[in-house]
């Protein structure tokens, strides 16, 4: 008797504590076959995981602790569907890692590997960090808005919303005797009201890439790799009815490249110096939800990018233009497919800025036109 009332009791106490207490496992699978019409080594058809959106599973939680504080923590690990690797350079989990406190009147708190204000303000205004996905990245995903690379060591601090106003920063350690070598540090801001959005933010990185464990390394999916990267912009999206419209501005500074990441491959001629790259995005973007299945998007972009040299200051510019229908067929699965095309014009360098490169495509077009084309199904569970 006296087991059985204290069975009782036991689970009287347990119970609310359990039922505070959550874990989700979660993931998401996107695989489609791709179309290049022109790489270096002619045209290409090639199964391609990850585009709309990255493929990828994980794990997150959270636990009650009283007075409006909880715990929390996610871990997300990136995969190619087509071979089974890892994504982000062979990282256990390396899309996120972190671990925090999140209190409902100060804001949230939390450690470790995650995204930078750029990702998480701003790029919700562009196609590519909204709807349309890898095809859709300004050229060489300059300003980070597909999250080709994510910061490590990283604290990150996020407000509670103020009447439909929420911001933030982040700032990663270099983990390194030397404070400033491969550290990060962003700072954004959202606000929403009805069909209105409106952000902003900021990101600095000095070394990025410089050492292993710092706040930038990816293994080589880094973007651009330079004694100092420096990215900045603003964006706007207004819904009305079915009707989705945007506009991005992104501004991104390289100073003093280095012989590594897709800089490596932009070495001036007759043996001038590279001294700095300058991308300016400017985007349109809009997207028709024609039934609650069924929507299209359509997205333009204009970038003026500043090749500045010992040989002089040269201006290549790129048109990047991208179509997308995507069905619903059940809530956790549709079919999409997407077009995307660039060229590239303005001066030459003699580099590979001068040649069209879609995101996404599988090399380089040997041209100033490319057009890269996708059929894919996506399925998130």
């Amino acid at each position: 008797m006296k087991k059985t009332l204290a069975m009782a009791a036991l689970t009287a106490f347990s119970l609310p504590v359990l039922a505070q207490n959550s874990v989700t496992l979660y993931g998401l699978i996107d695989e489609g076959l791709d179309y290049t019409n022109n790489t270096a080594a002619g045209k290409a058809y090639e199964l391609q995981s990850g585009y709309a959106q990255g493929s990828r599973w994980g794990l997150k939680g959270s636990e009650e602790l009283g007075r409006g504080l909880k715990a929390l923590f996610q871990i997300e690990s990136g995969f190619n569907v087509n071979n089974g690797k890892l994504g982000q350079g062979g990282l256990g989990f390396g899309r996120q890692a972190y671990v925090g406190l999140a209190s409902e009147r100060f804001g949230t708190v939390t450690l470790g590997r995650q995204y930078d204000s750029l990702v998480d303000y701003l790029a919700q205004t562009t196609a590519n960090g909204n709807w349309g996905g890898y095809l859709f990245s300004h050229p060489y995903d300059n300003d980070n808005t597909d999250n080709t690379f994510r910061v490590n060591n990283t604290v990150k601090y996020t407000s509670p919303g103020f009447a439909g106003l929420q911001f933030g920063g982040t700032y990663s350690f270099s983990n390194d005797t030397n404070f400033a070598n491969n550290r990060q540090y962003s700072l954004g801001a959202q606000y929403t009201n009805g069909g209105l959005l409106v952000a902003a933010a900021y990101l600095q990185a000095n070394n990025p890439s410089a050492s292993a464990g710092g706040a930038i390394n990816n293994g080589g999916d880094e973007n651009f790799v330079a004694k100092r990267l420096r990215v900045f912009g603003a964006g706007i999206n207004y819904t009305f009815g079915a009707t989705t419209l945007g506009f991005a501005y992104t501004n991104t500074g390289v100073d003093q490249p280095l012989s590594s990441g897709y800089v490596g491959a932009i070495t001036p001629v007759a043996g001038a110096t590279l001294s700095s790259l300058r991308f300016n995005n400017f985007e349109v973007n809009a997207k028709y939800q024609f039934t609650p299945a069924f929507y299209v998007g359509v997205a333009y972009t204009y970038t003026r990018a500043s090749f500045n040299a010992t040989s002089g200051q040269l201006h290549p510019v790129y048109h990047s233009a991208g179509l997308m229908a995507d069905y619903n067929l059940s809530k956790r699965t549709d079919v999409y497919l997407q077009g995307a095309y660039q060229h590239a014009g303005g001066d030459r360098t003699g580099t590979v800025l001068d040649v069209a490169y879609v995101p996404g495509a599988s090399a380089v077009s040997s041209t100033s036109n490319q057009f890269v084309l996708r059929a894919a199904i996506r399925h998130k569970f």
